[in-house]
């Protein structure tokens, strides 16, 4: 089971409301506390188009990493012709670090249909797909007790409400690599095809499982859209970031403790690590890892940064995965980011160049970095090197993948100077390491057009 960490009482709870429940998949105590309430108002009160307006006026956006916003999915997808459309809820957790989508399955999986069945209706989709981990064996059973006990109850089915509408869910057990959480691999995958990403556009709200409209949604979004149609989008609105309202499961990792929290949107970093403890005696907080192994490497100096998606973009970080993860004075910051670049060159499919060859060659530096076999103009290839793959990759993998190595030389440099420079280690993690006579201190760094011929 997944550990929930305590966050302060002032904090609302949406997403976490039904912590407590001794079984999570009791459907009288889920409907005493407003499970289905909103999809009873979709059905009967306000049809598709109002249900997509009231999430448009909400600002509800994706918490799968990109923050996309919901709305304009559904839009998209309800208004393309088609023989079926579909909705696919991404509960994988693709990324080994984090939690939190198991989290929410085995809290609460009412919340998760009754969102997916919501989007169901509103885009004119007959079809749910709920794509869990395979070895997640406790969400999945819960979210198949759940829709079980929904289907005998009447939400969902052949007639949902009454409505005349058919919504089936089905649970999707999937196992696979790190780039699952990229929602064209998880497509692929449902349809038992090779997982690697496509071109865009076409999007999927155009074509997308079985090359019908499909909205894709982490199980977060969904299941924050109940909360939603209950209460209204000014209430909603009124919770988090502004330009980010709302909740977001969050797997805090520090020296001394983990678990997953509920955090507002907005809240600032400083906050977030809280959750976890102070460091041990004696140590200190050397950085913040944020947003999964192709996160970005942050310094104290930017613990005040709100986790919202533009304000983490801005200083070289993401939301991602919702991991957060703290490293003390104990950690060498080029180790940990060699080590975050090469899983996540070793979990790169390799369709594209960027993808199979720069990818692989941004983790060499690293490994040189932290060896004895450094060269003179390392630094400036593996700038040159992410440039090239920020802009030429097909997905977010590739272009979030070079966040490591890059944020630990924005943020870190001298780090960096006394392992390329010195030989030096100043954490004493990297051994032995000794200067390579191709860095003597002094030597001008090669240009770009030679750095590249290095490579």
């Amino acid at each position: 089971m997944t550990t929930l960490l305590r966050t302060p009482s002032t904090w609302p709870a949406i997403l976490l409301a039904r912590r407590d429940e001794a079984d999570p998949t009791d459907l009288a105590a889920a409907v005493r506390a407003g499970a289905f309430g909103g999809l009873t108002r979709a059905v009967r009160e306000l049809g598709p188009a109002a249900t997509i307006g009231l999430i448009e006026e909400a600002k509800l956006r994706g918490r799968g990493g990109g923050g996309h916003l919901a709305a304009e999915k559904w839009r998209v997808a309800a208004r393309t012709p088609a023989k079926a459309r579909y909705v696919v809820a991404n509960g994988y957790g693709a990324d080994p670090g984090s939690t939190t989508d198991r989290a929410l399955l085995e809290t609460d999986p009412y919340a998760v249909i009754e969102g997916a069945a919501i989007a169901a209706f509103a885009i004119g989709a007959e079809e749910v797909h709920v794509a869990v981990r395979a070895t997640a064996t406790d969400a999945i059973g819960r979210l198949e007790a759940a829709i079980v006990a929904s289907l005998e109850a009447g939400f969902i089915g052949d007639d949902a409400l009454e409505s005349g509408r058919r919504v089936e869910v089905l649970v999707r057990p999937v196992q696979g690599a790190y780039l699952l959480g990229e929602e064209t691999v998880l497509l692929k995958a449902l349809e038992s095809k090779r997982g690697q990403p496509e071109q865009r556009p076409p999007h999927p709200a155009t074509r997308g499982l079985h090359d019908q409209p499909t909205v894709v949604h982490n199980v977060q979004t969904l299941a924050a859209v109940p909360y939603v149609l209950r209460h209204g989008a000014a209430a909603f609105r009124a919770i988090g970031d502004a330009e980010a309202p709302g909740t977001i499961l969050v797997e805090v990792r520090g020296p001394d403790g983990a678990g997953v929290a509920e955090v507002p949107l907005g809240t600032p970093l400083r906050d977030v690590i809280a959750l976890v403890g102070a460091p041990a005696r004696g140590r200190k907080v050397k950085a913040v890892v944020v947003g999964g192994p192709a996160g970005g490497i942050l310094p104290p100096a930017k613990l005040d940064t709100p986790y919202a998606f533009e304000a983490l973009r801005a200083v070289g970080a993401h939301v991602g995965s919702g991991s957060v993860i703290v490293a003390d004075d104990r950690a060498c910051i080029v180790d940990l980011a060699r080590v975050l670049t090469r899983f996540c060159a070793d979990e790169a499919c390799g369709k594209t160049i960027p993808c199979r060859i720069g990818l692989r060659r941004i983790a060499e530096i690293g490994e040189r970095l932290t060896a004895r076999t450094s060269r003179a103009g390392d630094l400036g290839l593996l700038v040159d090197l992410s440039a090239d793959v920020v802009g030429s990759a097909l997905c977010d993998h590739e272009r979030l993948a070079t966040l490591p190595l890059m944020s630990g030389l924005r943020y870190f440099r001298a780090e960096v100077d006394a392992h390329l420079e010195r030989g030096e280690c100043p954490a004493g993690v990297c051994r032995p390491i000794a200067r390579p006579a191709a860095a003597v201190p002094g030597r001008s760094r090669p240009t770009s057009r030679q750095s590249r011929a290095q490579a």
